[in-house]
């Protein structure tokens, strides 16, 4: 191969030297005038790593799926900039964790039956390599929302749940509720994503005996059930009658008497733990705690900017991911991780920027956190988005303008549309921030669009701003991560982990 390119390159520069010939330019002046540039030696040099890859064909003993909820590309290129202005360092040419990664693919996220998806199918093609439709989790799509008569015939298969037959370790991290759709879709078949608690379900479903997604959680009998299980929804798993440990105004939302809580304790014994604050997070030995439970919020745990200011403390994704990789690696057979920024979405449907980016930046703490801790020799990671948002970059604002400021021209003066008012650089296509009177909009200033608490301006007006239907990336590093190149469907995330761990092979032999 190395022949091939010099015997190629050889002949281009005879060609070069007839064209400067012809031309009346001296070839040694054609060939690499800007050979000085900086754009042109970073890209130089990014083509002769590349040109230095070797691909891993090991096995994947562990599989790692970070999944940023609701990040898109635009989401991804914000976030860049927006990571390296607040380090005060060039946020155009920044560059996250995971867009580091050697392989790249745009993934299609279209459900089974819907343009643009929503998190319960997005999640179920990664986790079981088939397409469902909008707001079923674990179930094919054939299966009709709300049947309970299909919750028990129709279910589908996760890696997690293969992992765990073969005696590998499994878990599942998330910002948002344990039992919310990404996480669910790890360890739960459900007719509607909604039921999280059995306060949830229709009194028809629970007569029926169909499990809410918490109960699945706890009851898990593929292999011991989940290692690790971290997030939100702490109410979903505590009676109605019980006071949050955390709120004295607030109570829990399940009507059967249930401490799920409790029912994990019991399960696993001397060797299992549940947490609720960031103490009880800390105090726990990864070496000798076999399953821990951690429920950080009655509902989805705080924003990222919020976080600090958590009267009980909350662990950051980064520290939950370090926590779960400890745990879960004692293990000598591998394990099966999921990692999801799941309030990255939350902020995006408030149209508010500012948490948008935020989280993502925790999120990308988390893969730095990640990458310090394994052997990418051994270890698959995949970071990836279930579904894009409406988030739009654009204007022609001058580099280095603040991402969450109002466009700035090169010349240094604001840029203004047709109505005389300025604009932000970051924008949504719809969402709370429309106004149903755009002409009454008002003028910006780059001190207010860049407070945590400035809600962006979009086209229509909704109460809650929608997701986008676009490809989003599949960024990958370890073994058989060459795999992902292209465009593919969505669910062909779950045939890579699958193949390169090689479980479903595994299975198939036991």
């Amino acid at each position: 191969m190395k022949r091939y390119w010099k015997d190629f390159a050889r002949p281009a520069l005879f060609v070069l030297a007839g064209i400067a010939t012809v031309t009346g330019v001296r070839a040694e002046d054609a060939r690499l005038v800007q050979g000085d540039d900086p754009y042109y030696k970073q890209a130089d040099g990014a083509l002769n790593q590349i040109l230095k890859r070797q691909k891993n064909t090991n096995r994947a003993k562990n599989v790692i799926l970070v999944v940023g909820d609701g990040m898109g590309f635009s989401t991804v290129t914000a976030a860049r900039i927006f990571e390296g202005q607040q380090r005060g360092v060039d946020g155009e040419s920044n560059v996250l964790a995971w867009e580091a990664f050697p392989y790249l693919a745009a993934s299609k996220t279209y459900s089974a039956d819907a343009q643009i998806t929503d998190s319960a199918p997005s999640a179920v093609a990664m986790t079981t390599g088939v397409k469902t439709i909008n707001d079923l989790m674990g179930l094919n799509h054939t299966a009709r929302l709300d049947s309970c008569e299909d919750q028990k015939t129709k279910a589908v298969t996760t890696l997690w749940e293969m992992a765990e037959t073969l005696g590998m370790s499994t878990g599942a991290i998330t910002t948002a509720r344990l039992t919310h759709a990404t996480p669910g879709a790890t360890y739960s078949h459900i007719a509607n994503r909604d039921w999280e608690s059995d306060a949830d379900m229709p009194a028809e479903a629970v007569s029926a005996g169909c499990a809410d997604i918490a109960q699945q959680l706890v009851d898990m009998r593929y292999g011991n059930g989940l290692e690790v299980a971290m997030g939100g929804g702490r109410d979903r798993f505590l009676p109605a009658t019980a006071a949050d440990p955390e709120y004295a105004d607030k109570k829990g939302k399940r009507k059967d008497g249930k401490d799920l809580t409790q029912a994990w304790l019991s399960r696993y014994g001397d060797k299992g733990a549940f947490v609720w604050n960031a103490e009880q997070f800390k105090a726990i030995d990864p070496a000798k705690t076999d399953h821990l439970l951690g429920l950080f919020e009655p509902s989805h745990m705080q924003y990222e900017h919020d976080r600090p200011g958590d009267k009980a403390g909350e662990p950051s994704l980064a520290e939950m991911a370090e926590k779960s990789i400890d745990m879960l690696s004692r293990n000598t057979e591998g394990y099966v991780l999921l990692v999801e920024g799941g309030r990255i979405d939350h902020a995006s449907h408030e149209s508010n920027a500012y948490r948008t980016l935020s989280d993502a930046v925790a999120m990308n703490q988390a893969v730095k956190a990640i990458l310090r801790k394994v052997d990418l020799d051994e270890t698959l990671i995949v970071v990836t988005g279930d579904h894009s948002h409406t988030l739009t970059i654009a204007g022609y604002a001058k580099r280095g303008n603040p991402i969450l400021g109002i466009s700035v021209g090169v010349d240094d003066e604001p840029i203004y549309g047709k109505d005389g008012k300025t604009y932000t650089t970051i924008g949504f296509a719809n969402g709370p921030g429309g106004s149903e009177k755009p002409s009454e909009r008002p003028m910006l200033t780059s001190e207010e669009t860049t407070k945590p608490d400035f809600v962006q301006h979009s086209l229509v007006p909704l109460s809650s701003e929608t997701h986008g239907g676009e490809d989003l990336g599949i960024y990958a590093i370890g073994p058989w991560a060459h795999l992902f190149q292209g465009t593919v469907e969505e669910n062909y995330t779950f045939h890579v982990m699958n193949y390169a761990s090689g479980i479903g092979e595994r299975l198939q032999k036991k």
